[in-house]
């Protein structure tokens, strides 16, 4: 009896096309832009694959022939925008060091090309165990997947339905012009305050109650979900009533010291350490428990490249060729080479000593740079691309490297210059850019798999328009981050005098990484907190394991999330923990009013999730075209505040706008997911 004939329905079907290229190449430059924003200010970054699904959908249907496929496509590409952009959790550290003034344009791009030219291509063989083979839920991914079927008209899509772009958009719009307005009125005329706090003592220790009002970081909240905000709650709880009152009540405090002052100084100084301690030992678990997982992938994908296993029968299990990706690795290899001979070149080394760092910074980014694109590719596929810890990763990055080049240091007699020790601390962090670069990407490659298995779209050309993506994303970051720089200023890095340092961009992940490093080549670094925070660390795992076991799965407390709530600045977490709480709480309202409960909590989740990327992409854009407003005055002699309104006694009543702002926000969130769930 002979096997069935095989029909393809997409067959016929454009997938890479021109004008689907140019509009992810125009939603790549815009998401770029709005997460080296949001990554610079909070330390987050969002996952533009669903928003830019709904905007392909709106834009392409006016188009002659567009069809899933492409929109799919155009989602790809302009996926790398929500993750190349994570290099900014480790590249701003060369100007925090002193070691650039700016952001050369060719190093920076072509070293981020690189980069997630690898991450693409060291995911591609773990495609078939992490994707086709696995039951891993890939939210992000399936969720694109479920939103791109809904908007198309297709008799050959399952599921498929009347087009709902344009509604889909209309939801961004309004989130986005909500957090526009705010985001305006917070940093342009400054007439609402973006956080407040409450402050109080119990002896000598301080405590504090902080809040901050950022639509954007609420929309992030409601993405995170109830979990991470639980466990962002526990972080943040630790930190500011307990491990701030007693650091404050155990250490001589200055008679005269502002307590507020003093306690955010033993913060910084202090406690961020641990959180990072706290986040090592959860991705250094991570990885220890994928290890088996990907080990098994591995296996599978050499069997089916050397004919022993599986073989592409069809057009939607074809990869890139073996060939062709040892072609990008060799690219990928070639450009690194160059990036790391001409950051060496600089510093004035002898040939030997100079090509051996050369080839030891290549190594370590191709082979870090490959065993994290394992491990982050299978934890967006366990929790989504916007909550795997990618900067988790990068510390570990950042230890392991700095302590092979001190080695290297050491051995060579380098340090009897000290200016060798700055070089070695700038060549940590500009390794790390690159192994970053490959790890958010292949972060985001294997989702976007999943979007197009799910769609029965074609692997190698998606993989190559995550390729594009990476190129325009690299292109793009910077002039943005050169803009930014050269408006606000970075924490530590201001590039002129007389800038008020409340208004530099945080950078949180930068500069611990920075810190971590400069405390490893000066010996200085201060490993009991870092300690102290992988003993945290190890308890919430140990906690985290029991309460699965315990609920068979159904609650969790996931121990990265409570290390960045020690990290992350204390109103940076508040209004992500609302927004986490808001989805939860929805939700179910929507499960105790309706008995058809799913379809509407689908439409519900649909309507939030893009609303929330709104919010995001608005507050994060608004930020941007300020940041070109303050350049031009200032380069024409204005102020670094052009469009601020001076009142006088009025930084309480601008708290108080700004927490009116913000219930107000949340209850317009709250009430377009509950009309979304009416509607079903």
């Amino acid at each position: 009896m002979s096997s069935p004939t095989y029909h393809d329905p997409f067959a016929s079907y454009r997938e890479l096309t021109l004008r689907g290229m140019v509009l992810g190449a125009l939603i790549t430059v815009i998401f770029t832009a709005s997460n080296v924003y949001l990554g610079l200010k909070v330390g987050l970054t969002f996952a533009s694959t669903i928003p830019a699904a709904v905007i392909s959908m709106a834009v392409l249907k006016f188009a002659h022939g567009s069809n899933i496929l492409e929109n799919n496509l155009v989602q790809t590409e302009a996926s790398a925008a929500g993750t190349i952009s994570s290099v900014i959790f480790v590249l701003p550290g060369l100007l925090m060091v002193g070691y650039w003034s700016g952001f050369p344009f060719w190093q920076t791009t072509l070293l981020c090309t690189a980069g997630g030219i690898l991450g693409v291509i060291f995911t591609v063989p773990l495609r078939l165990a992490m994707v086709v083979h696995s039951d891993l839920p890939y939210p992000e991914g399936v969720a694109a997947a479920e939103i791109l079927k809904v908007g198309c008209h297709d008799p050959n899509i399952e599921n498929s339905g009347a087009q709902q772009g344009a509604s889909g958009v209309r939801e961004i719009l309004t989130g986005g012009a909500l957090a526009g307005v705010m985001s305006l009125c917070t940093q342009g005329l400054r007439v609402v305050a973006d956080s407040a706090s409450y402050w109080f003592k119990s002896g000598a220790a301080i405590f504090q109650a902080p809040m901050g009002f950022s639509f954007a970081l609420l929309g992030a909240g409601y993405l995170v979900g109830l979990a991470g905000g639980i466990a962002i709650l526990i972080g943040l709880a630790l930190t500011w009533f307990g491990i701030i009152p007693y650091l404050s009540a155990t250490l001589p405090q200055p008679p005269d010291a502002d307590m507020a002052g003093y306690a955010m100084g033993l913060w910084k100084n202090n406690v961020r350490f641990i959180g990072a301690g706290t986040i090592a030992i959860a991705a250094i678990w991570t990885l220890i428990v994928l290890f088996k997982p990907m080990v098994e992938g591995m296996k599978l994908s050499i069997a089916a490249f050397s004919g022993k296993g599986e073989q592409a029968a069809h057009r939607e299990d074809l990869n890139l060729s073996p060939r062709s990706m040892l072609l990008w690795i060799a690219i990928a290899a070639v450009i690194l080479v160059f990036c790391f001979h001409r950051f060496v070149a600089d510093a004035s080394l002898g040939s030997v000593m100079a090509w051996t760092l050369v080839i030891v910074c290549t190594l370590l980014t191709i082979l870090i740079g490959f065993l994290v694109a394992a491990a982050c590719g299978y934890m967006a596929g366990l929790i989504g691309s916007s909550s795997s810890p990618i900067s988790g990763i990068g510390i570990i990055a950042t230890i392991i490297i700095s302590l092979i080049l001190l080695m290297l240091g050491e051995a060579g007699g380098l340090f009897a210059d000290e200016g060798n020790r700055q070089f070695l601390l700038a060549l940590t962090l500009f390794c790390g850019t690159a192994i970053i670069a490959a790890a958010c990407i292949s972060n985001d490659n294997l989702q976007d798999l999943k979007t197009g298995y799910l769609l029965r779209a074609t692997p190698w050309r998606q993989q190559i328009a995550l390729i594009i993506g990476t190129i325009v994303g690299s292109l793009v970051l910077s002039p943005v981050l050169e803009l930014l720089y050269q408006s606000y200023g970075f924490a530590g890095a201001m590039p002129r005098e007389g800038m008020d340092p409340s208004l530099a961009m945080n950078a949180p992940q930068a500069t611990i990484m920075t810190t971590i490093a400069k405390g490893i080549f000066s010996h200085d670094l201060q490993w009991g907190y870092i300690f102290t925070g992988m003993g945290i660390g190890a308890a919430a795992i140990a906690f985290n394991l029991w309460l699965k076991k315990a609920t068979d799965g159904r609650m969790a407390v996931p121990p990265l999330a409570i290390g960045m709530g020690i990290y992350l600045p204390p109103m940076i977490t508040p209004p992500l923990i609302v927004g986490a709480f808001l989805a939860a709480i929805t939700n179910h309202l929507i499960r105790k009013r309706y008995q058809d409960s799913e379809p509407r909590l689908k439409n519900a989740e649909r309507v939030g999730t893009l609303f929330a990327a709104g919010l995001i992409v608005g507050e994060s854009l608004i930020g941007v075209i300020l940041a070109f407003i303050i350049v031009i005055s200032v380069t024409s002699g204005g102020s670094d505040a052009p469009l601020a309104i001076h009142l006088d006694n009025w930084g309480t009543t601008a708290q108080w706008l700004g927490l009116a702002a913000f219930i107000a926000c949340v209850a317009v969130f709250a009430r377009r997911v509950m009309q979304a769930a009416r509607q079903r």
